[in-house]
Protein backbone atom coordinates (compact mmCIF):
# COMPACT_ATOMS: atom_id res chain seq x y z
CA UNK A 1 0.00 0.00 0.00
CA UNK A 2 1.19 3.51 -0.78
CA UNK A 3 2.24 5.35 2.36
CA UNK A 4 1.01 8.81 3.26
CA UNK A 5 4.59 10.00 2.65
CA UNK A 6 4.41 8.62 -0.90
CA UNK A 7 0.99 10.19 -1.53
CA UNK A 8 2.19 13.59 -0.33
CA UNK A 9 5.34 13.34 -2.46
CA UNK A 10 3.25 12.58 -5.55
CA UNK A 11 0.90 15.48 -4.78
CA UNK A 12 3.77 17.93 -4.16
CA UNK A 13 5.66 17.00 -7.32
CA UNK A 14 2.50 17.09 -9.42
CA UNK A 15 1.94 20.60 -8.05
CA UNK A 16 5.47 21.56 -9.16
CA UNK A 17 4.87 20.00 -12.58
CA UNK A 18 1.73 22.13 -13.00
CA UNK A 19 3.61 25.28 -12.02
CA UNK A 20 6.08 24.95 -14.88
CA UNK A 21 9.55 26.09 -14.00
CA UNK A 22 8.40 28.47 -11.26
CA UNK A 23 9.79 27.61 -7.81
CA UNK A 24 7.24 26.31 -5.33
CA UNK A 25 7.64 27.27 -1.71
CA UNK A 26 6.85 24.62 0.88
CA UNK A 27 4.16 26.71 2.53
CA UNK A 28 2.35 27.29 -0.80
CA UNK A 29 2.56 23.61 -1.76
CA UNK A 30 1.40 22.53 1.70
CA UNK A 31 -1.61 24.85 1.61
CA UNK A 32 -2.59 24.04 -1.96
CA UNK A 33 -2.28 20.27 -1.52
CA UNK A 34 -3.46 20.02 2.11
CA UNK A 35 -0.16 18.58 3.38
CA UNK A 36 1.23 19.27 6.88
CA UNK A 37 4.10 21.73 6.35
CA UNK A 38 6.65 20.07 8.65
CA UNK A 39 6.00 16.67 7.06
CA UNK A 40 6.32 18.19 3.58
CA UNK A 41 9.67 19.78 4.50
CA UNK A 42 11.05 16.33 5.40
CA UNK A 43 9.60 14.79 2.23
CA UNK A 44 11.08 17.52 0.01
CA UNK A 45 14.46 16.99 1.64
CA UNK A 46 14.27 13.28 0.76
CA UNK A 47 13.23 14.13 -2.81
CA UNK A 48 16.16 16.53 -3.10
CA UNK A 49 18.58 13.79 -1.98
CA UNK A 50 17.01 11.49 -4.59
CA UNK A 51 17.70 14.16 -7.26
CA UNK A 52 14.02 14.60 -8.09
CA UNK A 53 13.88 18.26 -7.02
CA UNK A 54 16.34 21.11 -6.66
CA UNK A 55 16.10 23.72 -3.96
CA UNK A 56 16.62 27.40 -4.69
CA UNK A 57 17.56 29.80 -1.91
CA UNK A 58 16.49 33.36 -1.43
CA UNK A 59 13.37 35.47 -1.28
CA UNK A 60 11.91 33.90 -4.43
CA UNK A 61 13.37 30.47 -3.77
CA UNK A 62 11.66 27.16 -3.25
CA UNK A 63 11.70 23.86 -5.08
CA UNK A 64 11.72 23.06 -8.78
CA UNK A 65 11.80 19.72 -10.54
CA UNK A 66 15.34 18.49 -11.17
CA UNK A 67 14.36 17.22 -14.63
CA UNK A 68 11.47 17.91 -16.98
CA UNK A 69 8.16 16.55 -15.67
CA UNK A 70 7.92 14.13 -18.60
CA UNK A 71 11.16 12.47 -17.39
CA UNK A 72 10.11 11.93 -13.76
CA UNK A 73 8.00 8.83 -13.34
CA UNK A 74 5.69 7.89 -10.50
CA UNK A 75 7.88 4.83 -9.90
CA UNK A 76 10.91 7.08 -9.23
CA UNK A 77 8.99 9.06 -6.63
CA UNK A 78 7.50 6.06 -4.84
CA UNK A 79 10.85 4.26 -4.68
CA UNK A 80 12.44 7.43 -3.24
CA UNK A 81 9.82 7.78 -0.51
CA UNK A 82 8.58 4.24 0.18
CA UNK A 83 11.35 1.96 -1.07
CA UNK A 84 10.51 -1.22 -2.98
CA UNK A 85 7.36 -1.64 -5.06
CA UNK A 86 7.23 -5.38 -4.33
CA UNK A 87 4.85 -6.59 -1.63
CA UNK A 88 7.33 -9.20 -0.41
CA UNK A 89 11.11 -8.72 -0.21
CA UNK A 90 11.97 -11.80 -2.30
CA UNK A 91 10.03 -10.38 -5.29
CA UNK A 92 11.87 -7.05 -5.29
CA UNK A 93 14.48 -6.27 -7.94
CA UNK A 94 16.23 -3.31 -6.32
CA UNK A 95 15.65 -4.30 -2.67
CA UNK A 96 15.78 -8.12 -2.87
CA UNK A 97 15.98 -10.02 0.40
CA UNK A 98 15.23 -13.69 0.93
CA UNK A 99 12.17 -14.32 3.13
CA UNK A 100 13.06 -15.73 6.53
CA UNK A 101 10.46 -18.51 6.37
CA UNK A 102 11.11 -19.61 2.77
CA UNK A 103 12.43 -23.12 2.17
CA UNK A 104 12.64 -23.03 -1.65
CA UNK A 105 12.30 -19.80 -3.64
CA UNK A 106 12.26 -21.67 -6.94
CA UNK A 107 8.97 -23.40 -6.11
CA UNK A 108 7.37 -20.71 -3.93
CA UNK A 109 3.96 -19.87 -5.37
CA UNK A 110 3.69 -16.69 -3.31
CA UNK A 111 6.98 -15.37 -4.71
CA UNK A 112 5.93 -16.14 -8.28
CA UNK A 113 2.59 -14.34 -7.95
CA UNK A 114 4.08 -11.37 -6.08
CA UNK A 115 6.83 -11.02 -8.71
CA UNK A 116 4.13 -10.86 -11.39
CA UNK A 117 2.23 -8.23 -9.37
CA UNK A 118 5.44 -6.20 -8.97
CA UNK A 119 6.08 -6.36 -12.73
CA UNK A 120 2.60 -5.06 -13.55
CA UNK A 121 2.67 -2.31 -10.92
CA UNK A 122 6.18 -1.31 -11.96
CA UNK A 123 5.22 -1.19 -15.63
CA UNK A 124 2.40 1.25 -14.91
CA UNK A 125 4.31 3.45 -12.46
CA UNK A 126 7.46 3.55 -14.61
CA UNK A 127 5.56 4.77 -17.67
CA UNK A 128 3.38 7.35 -15.86
CA UNK A 129 5.11 10.73 -15.71
CA UNK A 130 4.47 13.81 -13.65
CA UNK A 131 3.62 15.61 -16.90
CA UNK A 132 0.80 13.13 -17.52
CA UNK A 133 -0.51 13.51 -13.97
CA UNK A 134 -0.33 17.30 -14.18
CA UNK A 135 -2.29 17.23 -17.45
CA UNK A 136 -5.00 15.12 -15.80
CA UNK A 137 -5.23 17.56 -12.89
CA UNK A 138 -5.40 20.57 -15.22
CA UNK A 139 -8.13 18.95 -17.33
CA UNK A 140 -10.23 18.48 -14.19
CA UNK A 141 -9.67 22.09 -13.10
CA UNK A 142 -10.59 23.55 -16.49
CA UNK A 143 -14.00 25.17 -16.85
CA UNK A 144 -16.49 23.28 -19.03
CA UNK A 145 -16.56 24.31 -22.69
Amino acid sequence: MLSQRGRYALKALTYLARSGNKPGQVIAIAEAENIPRKFLEAIMSDLRRANLVTSLRGKFGGYILARPAKEIMFGDIIRATDGPLALVPCASKAFYRRCDDCTDEATCAIRKVMAEVREEVSAILDRTSLAQAAAIGQAQDAPPA
